[in-house]
């Protein structure tokens, strides 16, 4: 299955022989505006002549796959997968990209389940979405040149091509709104392996330390059933510990739903005397009574995103990784005071 990766020329050979800047050669060779015709036309000629085989605008485009994990989309979190696989999908009809969606359990995605899925699909473009690959799988991808885009997710060592919600910002906003809201001992319920819910974990973190005599405590949960249920459990226990905590931000709005349940039935009312802000803005947010405050991801811009990635990825395999976050937009409810969405 592995293969010796072939030699290719490097972009700063062609950048030296064309007297431009690499950025320019690589803006060039994934076939980006921005650059004139002429600047185009003598950089392609010089790529010709190291031998980079530049692929024609008319060359029918690869096809892709999509691989998603299975407990993601089956469980609580479907409604925020179906909205990136809607983007996906849009952004391969409109690139003319022929496209398929495959479950796929999480431990199983080893390079030979991979590489049978592509094959199968007769794709040559995968996409990962919300699964962060192992050190194999990762491996696999590097040596094989497989042109690969993490979706919802990110590369620590910045070696695939990736796009997701900027989750440090957004987490760290999201936490500000409590804090600016006067609460100083704040819980937050997470739990997850995913790189993507760390940065949001660091996000929150940042944000209590940079106010002084802020607390923030982590609720760590386990997702064994009903992420709500869990939260709300949680969230009942620790309200009867009499501790402190006046305010709670959510990895998520389902965790969110049961917080507010558990501060509700504690007596409390909300936003005065416990607030929360949940993420990503799914549809139960305006479920709640009162409606909750939480964090907006455009789910089906990452799906779009992610396919422009894997287009620049087709015609330059050899390109530097990038990673592309997309803001994180605060959304007013009735679970924290207005004046703290700003």
């Amino acid at each position: 299955m592995n293969r010796i990766r072939p030699s290719r020329p490097r972009q700063a050979d062609i950048a030296a022989s064309a007297g431009v800047s690499i950025s320019t050669v690589s803006r060039v060779l994934a076939n980006e505006p921005g650059i004139s015709e002429s600047v185009r036309e003598h950089i392609l000629r010089v790529a010709a002549e190291h031998g980079y085989q530049v692929k024609s605008a008319a060359d029918p485009v690869p096809g892709g796959l999509a691989l998603i994990a299975s407990d993601g989309v089956t469980g609580g979190l479907s409604v925020f997968y179906e909205s990136i696989v809607e983007g996906l999908r849009a952004g391969a009809a409109e690139n003319g990209m022929p496209f398929e969606v495959r479950l796929v359990r999480e431990d199983r995605a080893g390079p030979e389940v991979v590489h049978d899925y592509l094959t199968s699909a007769r794709a040559e473009g995968l996409f990962l979405v919300g699964i962060d690959p192992n050190e194999a799988l990762r491996d696999w991808i590097d040596t094989e040149m497989v042109p690969a885009v993490l979706v919802n997710g990110t590369d620590p060592m910045l070696r695939l091509d990736g796009v997701s919600p900027s989750n440090f910002f957004g987490a760290y906003q999201a936490a500000k709104r409590l804090l600016r809201a006067g609460h100083r001992r704040i819980l937050h319920l997470t739990g997850s392996h995913r790189n993507t819910i760390r940065e949001r974990v660091r996000g929150f973190e940042a944000a209590v330390a940079s106010v002084q005599g802020a607390e923030g405590r982590l609720v760590p949960m386990t997702f064994h059933g009903s992420a709500s249920r869990e939260a709300h459990e949680l969230t009942a226990a620790i309200l009867a510990e009499d501790a402190g905590f006046t305010a709670a931000f959510c990895m998520n709005d389902f965790i969110a739903v049961g917080v507010l349940e558990a501060a509700t039935e504690a007596g409390l009312r909300v936003p005065e005397d416990f607030a929360i802000v949940g993420f990503d803005d799914l549809p139960c947010a305006l479920m709640t009574k009162p409606p909750l405050s939480t964090m907006r991801v455009d789910r089906a811009a990452l799906g779009r995103e992610a396919v422009g990635l894997m287009m620049s990825r087709f015609r330059d395999r050899a390109a530097p990784a990038r990673h592309i976050c997309h803001a994180v937009i605060p959304v007013a409810g009735g679970t924290v005071p207005e004046a703290a969405t700003s």
